[in-house]
């Protein structure tokens, strides 16, 4: 073998000794598996807060504020018409208004007027949802004005009503006993 060749480590592999035995292996123990996934951080009482938004049938979750049918329809023709429509239809989304005694038929409209049992559902879907490019940027009085303006295109409230955390849950929507529960008591 030549000198180059045996530098380059060329034919030299019986000179290389081979590895210890399994027995004779020298590990390191593992460390202990960590108690989760290790992702991330735990929130903060802030970083919830902020993001516990839900509202249920009752009111319960309801923020400060207020709105009425009138600032409702100045906040809609900026931020929901492009999608839903003048007055709440004929838009290229979802139909918001009307359908009233149509649930039954072959051709059921279900809108917020015919079908939506309760009106903090309305305001909850609005609050945290829409409008579309943009979810969750509504402020509170603004969701509580769209929500005035969508009752009262379906004819559940008149024009001067105030929908606010006190007078919402008491807003009886047109289908609230059109649903029974699939949690019988006593199954």
């Amino acid at each position: 073998m030549t000198m180059a060749l045996a530098m380059a480590g060329v034919g030299s592999a019986a000179q290389t000794p081979s590895p210890p035995a399994a027995t004779e292996r020298q590990t390191s123990p593992r460390p202990p598996a960590p108690k989760g996934p290790s992702l991330g951080r735990p929130a903060s009482d802030a970083e919830i807060a902020a993001i516990d938004v839900s509202v249920g049938p009752d009111g319960a979750g309801l923020p400060p504020g207020s709105g009425t049918p009138k600032q409702g329809a100045e906040v809609y023709a900026t931020k929901c018409i492009a999608c839903h429509g003048p007055e709440g239809a004929n838009g290229v989304n979802d139909r918001l208004a009307g359908g009233q005694g149509t649930l039954k038929s072959a051709t059921p409209v279900k809108t917020i007027g015919s079908y939506w049992p309760y009106a903090t559902t309305v305001f909850d879907y609005v609050r945290r949802a829409m409008p579309y490019p943009a979810p969750h940027s509504l402020s509170d009085a603004e969701a509580y004005a769209v929500t005035a303006y969508l009752l009262h295109l379906n004819g559940i409230i008149a024009a001067d009503e105030v929908m606010d955390a006190t007078s919402l849950p008491k807003v009886k929507m047109p289908n609230r006993g059109g649903f029974t529960s699939a949690f019988k008591p006593g199954r």
